[in-house]
């Protein structure tokens, strides 16, 4: 059964899914109606055809802006920078943040071949320095990984020359070594109160 194999493959690329889970999700996907399988495909080409990154943020969306970024109730003088557009999401779900994101698309990991120009971090600097409201305020909110602190060291140091931004890091209950979408929204929210200058 190749076909089946080939879809079990392709299913164990997503993330979080084991061999088991991907033959799982190959079988209910076989047993499912016609309809069901098809309404799949036509949402999986839709969102591949339609969704972008955000020429501002980097998250993504299906718009020109992102709905925060063109939200004018959002707190301009404040930015937090995440690896992942997950953690946006994480971030919002906790509802302790009412600023704007940057989005970096991962963290520096110089075993894994990931250095700074593979990372949103020159458009970064280019925003807060272009900001048409002055930026006072940088939330480096990377994971709280060994990659996540790299790269929140690697920022803060080039953030240091720009005088009137305040470089903070988010603390208070975060586990170390853990990921910021699987961390609750009431942590979360805490984690971002108690965020300490760098």
């Amino acid at each position: 059964m190749k076909s089946f194999q080939k879809l079990a493959a392709s299913l164990k690329r997503l993330p979080g899914i084991g061999p088991k889970q991907a033959e799982r999700m190959a079988i209910f996907l076989l047993r499912a109606p016609d309809f069901e399988t098809e309404n799949l495909i036509n949402a999986l080409r839709q969102a591949k055809s339609s969704i972008r990154a955000c020429p501002q943020c980097w998250d993504f969306t299906d718009r020109e802006l992102c709905p925060i970024c063109s939200d004018p109730e959002r707190d301009r003088a404040r930015l937090c920078v995440v690896e992942e557009p997950q953690d946006v999401i994480a971030i919002e779900r906790s509802r302790g943040y009412k600023g704007l994101y940057h989005v970096l698309h991962g963290a520096l990991s110089p075993l894994d071949g990931i250095g700074p120009d593979m990372l949103k971090i020159k458009e970064l600097l280019e925003r807060i320095r272009k900001s048409e409201s002055p930026i006072i305020e940088a939330i480096l909110a990377t994971d709280p990984d060994t990659e996540g602190e790299a790269t929140a060291l690697y920022i803060s140091q080039l953030l240091k020359p720009i005088a009137r931004i305040k470089t903070t890091r988010i603390a208070l209950g975060v586990p170390l070594g853990g990921d910021l979408d699987y961390i609750d929204e009431r942590t979360l929210s805490h984690a971002l109160t108690g965020r300490r200058e760098l």
